[in-house]
């Protein structure tokens, strides 16, 4: 069975880097016809389920693979083997099944023998379309003559700047979603990359380094979307500060002074409207000569 993050792969090297099924079996140790089955069906979720077959084909290699990872546990980091090092190592030995379950038992005996995996960092520079940053803010309006706390979520692309504030009541899963399907056509498309906190409603369990256990509901529309989610380092804001910045210059210059509207669809549409008003006169920050709006349209 293909585990979800291996679809998403498929799905992102298809749609996105415009491989062909061969090159994708290829590089990911899958047959053809699986490929070509996840692309036609356009799945974005594997449905069955055998938790009894763990590992079944993977068992007579385990004693082997467990020797080998308790050897490079006493080694430096830089001698440690990769997951795929020691994929290629078991094939050596006859092993004949998919990197995903050597990759998977890796990272379980890791995470139970606490060995921590190499960190990986977020840049803080980016190309067009490579990313944008989701994040929540708690805002106060006047609704129907009612002075009401709400949440804010905020959708913004790194290299433009160009963003969009969409208010829900609260920042259950449902209005995560919804806030993507909000922002995509206001934002023109979708990026490769999707920045984002640990947000308890999204991720179920937070692993080594960037390791996640995402909602599957927010994995299969992560995988519908074609991008790929990546969490930031726990306490490391700056990982995604430009959203974080953006929260206080929202705060400043959309909801002071007080807004007064009548209902969430007179809200959001006046949001909207000052996210384009505001992308239209506001200097980039790097490309100084255009506004917002000029650089995300080259975007």
């Amino acid at each position: 069975m293909l585990i979800m993050e291996t679809i998403a792969k498929i799905r992102r090297l298809y749609y996105v880097e415009h491989q062909g099924a061969k090159t994708i079996a290829r590089t990911l140790k899958l047959s053809k016809n699986t490929v070509k089955k996840i692309i036609r069906g356009d799945h974005t979720v594997s449905r069955y389920d055998n938790k009894t077959q763990r590992h079944r084909i993977l068992r007579p290699y385990i004693e082997s693979l467990t020797e080998k990872l308790t050897q490079d546990r006493d080694e430096a980091k830089r001698r440690r083997r990769t997951a795929k090092k020691l994929f290629l190592e078991l094939q050596e030995q006859g092993y004949p099944g998919s990197y995903d379950a050597v990759h998977a038992f890796v990272l379980d005996w890791r995470q139970q023998h606490h060995v921590a995996l190499p960190r990986a960092f977020i840049p803080l520079s980016f190309e067009p379309g490579e990313a944008f940053q989701f994040d929540w803010s708690t805002e106060e309006v006047e609704l129907a003559g009612v002075l009401t706390r709400l949440k804010v979520a905020h959708i913004r692309l790194c290299y433009s700047r160009y963003f969009l504030l969409v208010a829900y009541p609260n920042e259950q899963l449902e209005m995560v979603l919804d806030a993507h399907n909000q922002a995509f056509p206001f934002l023109g498309g979708y990026c490769r990359k999707g920045i984002y906190d640990n947000m308890k409603t999204v991720v179920l369990t937070v692993g080594v380094g960037k390791e996640r256990d995402y909602h599957p509901r927010f994995k299969r529309m992560c995988c519908h979307h074609l991008f790929e989610p990546i969490a930031c380092t726990p306490a490391a804001g700056w990982e995604k500060g430009q959203v974080e910045n953006q929260v206080s210059t929202g705060r400043r210059n959309f909801f002071s002074p007080l807004i007064k509207v009548e209902d969430w669809d007179a809200l959001n549409a006046l949001l909207k409207q000052r996210c384009e008003a505001w992308a239209q006169v506001t200097p980039h920050p790097i490309y100084k000569e255009k506004t917002v709006a000029q650089v995300h349209q080259e975007e």
